[in-house]
């Protein structure tokens, strides 16, 4: 019901006041109020998603995974970096007639850049994505239980 300040209706009711509670105090009145738990919901059997430790062991998958295939392409390209600065001769040196070892180390780059991606694929299939595939399952069941009730 709304307040109407027509006279045709003098009487104004009065704003309900929240009950008071002398344990709680009002540090921040702009503060947002937590809202009660209903009392018929049931308390959950398994840990929530987000806490799960799952997630952690999928963070650090993944981080592994990104470090084995980047210190493999990266770890070759600086070997050769190293070699072109420190050992002049050995990347001036040929291998065949008319190819010298640099050129050589310098064409097995590419080579190695598909390792590195080989890598990270291989890692993917057999380390990460079964945790992503048990996560999804358990958010599946989640959502499912949670739409049950």
């Amino acid at each position: 019901m709304s307040y109407d300040p027509s006279p045709s209706y003098p009487y104004r009711p009065p704003d309900p006041s929240p009950p008071y509670d002398p344990y709680t105090y009002d540090t921040y009145p702009w503060a947002p109020r937590e809202a009660p738990e209903p009392a018929g919901r049931r308390p959950q059997r398994h840990t929530a998603l987000g806490h799960h430790s799952d997630l952690r062991v999928l963070r650090s998958a993944y981080r592994r995974q990104r470090r084995v295939a980047t210190l493999t392409a990266l770890g070759y390209f600086i070997l050769f970096l190293i070699l072109s600065a420190f050992a002049p001769s050995f990347m001036t040196s040929t291998v065949t007639d008319g190819l010298p070892t640099g050129l050589l180390l310098a064409l097995i780059q590419v080579p190695v850049t598909w390792l590195a991606i080989a890598l990270y694929e291989q890692t993917a299939r057999r380390r990460v994505d079964p945790i992503a595939d048990r996560i999804r399952k358990h958010a599946e069941l989640d959502a499912k239980r949670e739409g049950a009730r």
